[in-house]
Formats: structure tokens, sequence, C-alpha cells
């Protein structure tokens, strides 16, 4: 010790003093799990704790389990932050589908299939499996997003038809991994997927079907994205689900199961002329820019500069990635 100068103990103390704050920080607010072992044993009994209007970040460690529960997070909860013990095994899941009768035999409708109800600004989650088990029954939705600056990262959107709801606001997804069929990302909302896989099923042709608002500079935004699909698979990368649809792959990899074509209008002449498609220098079997269709644009350097996280997004984006 006789060796160790005044400036090493004090930097050593600094650091010491550093990792204490940073668990501190990271300590959970509460803690989900079934055997007992937490505050809580399910998902929405944790949400419901978290107090209206809370103005900090309210911090939930959800321990590795299948938690069948169809949640909502309501708009009073803000600044919630749901952490899995592992991406793999903590399961938020849920098995309703559109056509499914409520107690007055009405059909729930797409929007009511929902596993996951998210209304709560600043929302995030990282490490959770966000799922819709009720299998290849039309529309079946796994998460619902109507929050502004919500953040996902390092989760897995499992389902069918209709995965993911991004109904509307503003969205990043990191380093997720999205799986379905038909019109599997799907909403009017400005969302980034950045280093994202989405994996495309037997049993669809399109991957989104966005309904970007007129006038809104910016829709789906794909940032060096893995486009992955199963055996046999054939795929658009969009359909206009609205007339102006705004959809960009940037630096993402296609494999072959996409369509030359790339683009589909839904059956509309006049979708071509609205909604807005494009690519700038993707890679893989899949990325034919000879053979898109003639509508789709391939941007130039200039015009993709625009495409960075933080201008898409805003401020927000760069302060809840730090």
């Amino acid at each position: 010790m006789s060796g160790i100068t005044g400036k090493a103990i004090l930097l050593l103390a600094m650091i010491l003093l550093g990792i204490l704050r940073l668990q501190a920080d990271t300590q959970p607010h509460f803690t989900v799990a079934q055997d007992g072992s937490g505050d809580f044993k399910t998902v929405q009994e944790a949400i419901n704790a978290v107090p209206d209007f809370r103005h900090e970040t309210t911090v939930i460690f959800i321990k590795n389990g299948v938690y069948k529960e169809k949640l909502i997070l309501p708009g009073s909860k803000k600044l919630v932050q749901f952490i899995g013990e592992s991406a793999d095994k903590t399961i938020l899941t849920y098995d309703d589908y559109a056509t499914r009768k409520n107690v007055f035999s009405e059909t729930i409708g797409t929007s009511g299939s929902s596993s996951f109800f998210i209304y709560g600004d600043d929302f995030s989650a990282e490490n959770i499996t966000f799922e819709n088990s009720s299998g290849p029954v039309g529309q079946a939705v796994a998460v619902w997003v109507a929050a502004d600056r919500c953040y996902f990262k390092n989760c897995r959107f499992l389902g069918f038809q209709d995965t993911l709801y991004t109904y509307s606001a503003r969205q990043l997804y990191e380093d997720c991994y999205i799986e379905g069929t038909t019109d599997f990302i799907f909403g009017s909302a400005t969302a980034v997927f950045n280093r994202c896989t989405i994996y495309c099923k037997k049993g669809g042709q399109y991957i989104t079907a966005a309904s970007t608002p007129e006038n809104t500079p910016f829709g789906y935004v794909f940032l060096h994205c893995n486009i992955r699909g199963e055996s046999g698979a054939s795929y658009f990368l969009g359909r206009p689900w609205r007339p102006y649809a705004r959809v960009v792959y940037l630096y993402c990899s296609l494999e072959d199961f996409i369509k030359p074509g790339g683009w589909d209008p839904w059956g509309k002449e006049s979708n071509k002329s609205t909604a807005f498609y494009a690519e700038y220098k993707n890679s893989g079997p899949g990325f034919k820019p000879g053979s898109r269709v003639n509508w789709s644009h391939q941007l130039t350097d200039e015009e993709a500069k625009i495409y960075t996280i933080q201008h898409i997004l805003g401020d927000w984006a760069a302060n809840v990635r730090k």
C-alpha cells in the first residue's frame, strides 16, 4: 500500500463512487417474479403500482418466465421502463385475435386483439419478448404503441399477421427481432428500426403497411437491418395502408425472397403518386434496384443525408440511447 500515491487513491475512490452511482441509477423500483421472490407476481400489478404522472423514470425488472397477461400501460403512467432478465426467456404474451368475440358477442377487431397496449409516453423496454400466441388466425397484434418517444432495445416481437401496430407518434427500435406474415409492421407512426432483424414467415406477402399521415416527413425508416425470410417465403417490402405511406430502407441486407418489384400499390393506381417508397445502398440478392417498380425511388447521396436517427426522431432519441 505504501507504493500507492495519493492521486491513485483518489482516482480509485472516484471510480468506485461512479460504480456505486451507476448501480443506484439502474436499481429497479419494482421486481416482477412468478415465484413470489419479487414485489409482484404479474406485470400488470407492477404497472398499476407506478404513480400517475410521475416525473422520473420508474424501472420495472421482470424475471424470466412466461407471463400470459393482456397488458395496458395507461396514459397516466409515463416514463416507465421494462427490463427483462433475458430477451429469450422473459416473455409477455396473450392470444387474442381480431375475430374473437367479446362479452357482447362483438368481434374485438385488430386493435382490440393486442397483447400489450402502450399509451404512456416515454416508455422503454429492453430484453423482453412481446408475443401474440394465437397463431395464423388473421389479425393478431402483439404490441399496440400509441405513446410518444417509445424506445425498444434488444426486444423480440412474435406473431403472424399484424404483429407490431405502430399506431402513432415517434418510436425507436434497436437490435430487435420482429417476425410475422401479412403487414406485420403497420400504422401511422414515425418509427426507426436500427440494426433490427425482420423475419418474414411463409403465408404473407408484405412486410410493412404504413399509414403515414399526409405532410409527415418520415414514416418507417429501416437502417442497417437484416431482412430475412423462411424458406418458401415471397414478400414485397411494403404496401400503402393509406395513400401517403412513407417507407425507406437504407444499408439493409435483403435476402432473395424479396420480390424484384419491391413494392405493391394495394390495388390503387392513385397510391403510386402519393406513397413514397425508397432505398439507399442496400445489399444482398434481394436488392434489385433495376427491377423495382418505376414509382419507387433510389435515393441519391444528398437525399440520404437526412435519414439519421436524431434528425428523424429529435433529441430525445439521442438522450434515451446513452
